[in-house]
Parts: C-alpha cells; sequence; structure tokens
C-alpha cells in the first residue's frame, strides 16, 4: 500500500501522470478550493475533457451560472473563463492526463 498527504500535492491534483501524485497515466483528479474573487486565466485543452463537480460555492464558468452540487463538462477546445462569486470547492476529473496539455488564452 502507498499513501499519500494532499498537502504534498500541487493545486490540489493529487492523481496524474506527474509528481507529486498517487501516479496514473489516463487521467488526472484534484480536490480545488478558489476564494471568492479569485482571478485564473483563461484557457483550455487539446486532448482532455474536464469533469467538474461543484461541491461548495457559486461560479460563473462561460457566463453560466453554476451552484454547489452542480456538474459541468469542458470539452476539448473549449475555453474556460472562470469568476468565482463565493469560495468554492471542486473536484475535478480530467480525462487524459497530459501536463503540457493547458493553452492559455487573451480573453
Amino acid at each position: 500500500m502507498k499513501t499519500y498527504k494532499i498537502s504534498d500535492m500541487i493545486g490540489g491534483w493529487f492523481v496524474g501522470n506527474f509528481t507529486p501524485t498517487a501516479h496514473n497515466a489516463d487521467f488526472e483528479v484534484c480536490y480545488k478550493f478558489h476564494e471568492a474573487g479569485e482571478q485564473w486565466d483563461a484557457h483550455y485543452h487539446k486532448l482532455a475533457t474536464e469533469i467538474n463537480v461543484l461541491l461548495e460555492g457559486e461560479m460563473t464558468i462561460n457566463g453560466q451560472l453554476i451552484r454547489g452540487g452542480d456538474i459541468f463538462v469542458i470539452e476539448p477546445y473549449e475555453v474556460s473563463i472562470p469568476k468565482f462569486k463565493t469560495d468554492c470547492r471542486l473536484i475535478v476529473v480530467k480525462t487524459i492526463s497530459d501536463p503540457n496539455d493547458k493553452y492559455g488564452v487573451e480573453v
């Protein structure tokens, strides 16, 4: 059995094809906390699909209001423009796991 500490992980990503994580080449998983008003760069992925569940809080993404309990899916090439209206906690699953598959966008 292997054990890890979430505090040792970077940006909440605890499963993926990079270190430090509980290594897995097929997908990534993270537990994210974003403070209200936090700025997050607009970006997209060419390969990965992101499946997100907002556990707590309220945010908009691409102009759509998302509340705690909502699930939203970002497809490849879809630009993500999140705005955190309140403190937010999310679980994100990303398939595939490629640490180089993130592209910033000027908005």
